[in-house]
């Protein structure tokens, strides 16, 4: 029964001891005694260092879907169209090439037929010209031998080449003609006028 009791009065004292040791020990941690930090540092172990982390596995690239038929069919279309359109512009490309080659060589035709024309005009005019000259040197010929008398006519006339004769002949009225003949040797006035007929047949119309 003494010591419960001497237990009890001895309580409040250790309780007192207890609070001011661990004051002393608040008040050490407050000011930073090295040996209050010591003593807790020697208390706490020390922390292991931590592992490497391991390497992170690369990403595997997802698989795509797998495509709906109706766009690959679409897309067929879409491609079909395209390369369709491309030969169309290649096509109307070609053709507006050829259309201006062709636009040049018929502009070349056009000027070249003209200058045919243009130069055809002139030898016409130059061939009606020398008609004419001829002509004239015919007519003087012919007033000359139509003058004479038919006997001195025929006489040069028989010795003359026969295309010259037949022209001189035609040209010749008929009433100057007919004596001139008749004052030929009859073998050569027979052959001038087989000549002459024939001349005259062969040439064109309106000549």
């Amino acid at each position: 029964m003494k010591n419960w009791r001497s237990r009890l009065r001895l309580l409040p004292v250790a309780i007192a001891a207890v609070s001011l040791l661990l004051a002393v020990k608040a008040e050490s941690l407050w000011r930073g005694v090295p040996g209050a930090f010591t003593a807790q540092a020697s208390d706490t172990p020390a922390p292991r260092p931590a592992p490497p982390a391991a390497p992170r596995p690369a990403a595997v690239p997802a698989t795509p879907p797998p495509l709906d038929p109706e766009a690959i069919a679409e897309r067929a279309v879409l491609d079909t169209l395209r390369a369709r359109r491309a030969d169309l512009e290649r096509r109307e490309a070609a053709a507006a090439a050829r259309e201006a080659v062709l636009a040049v060589a018929e502009r070349r035709l056009d000027e070249r037929i003209e200058a045919l024309a243009e130069q055809n005009r002139r030898l016409e005019t130059a061939e009606r010209g020398r008609t004419e000259r001829e002509d004239g040197a015919w007519r003087g010929l012919v007033r000359t031998y139509e003058t004479m008398r038919p006997a001195s006519a025929a006489a040069i006339l028989e010795e003359m080449e026969m295309p010259v004769l037949v022209q001189i002949m035609d040209r010749m009225g008929e009433r100057r003609a007919g004596p001139i003949l008749g004052a030929m040797r009859p073998d050569r006035a027979r052959l001038v006028t087989a000549e002459l007929a024939r001349y005259r047949t062969a040439r064109p119309a309106g000549g």
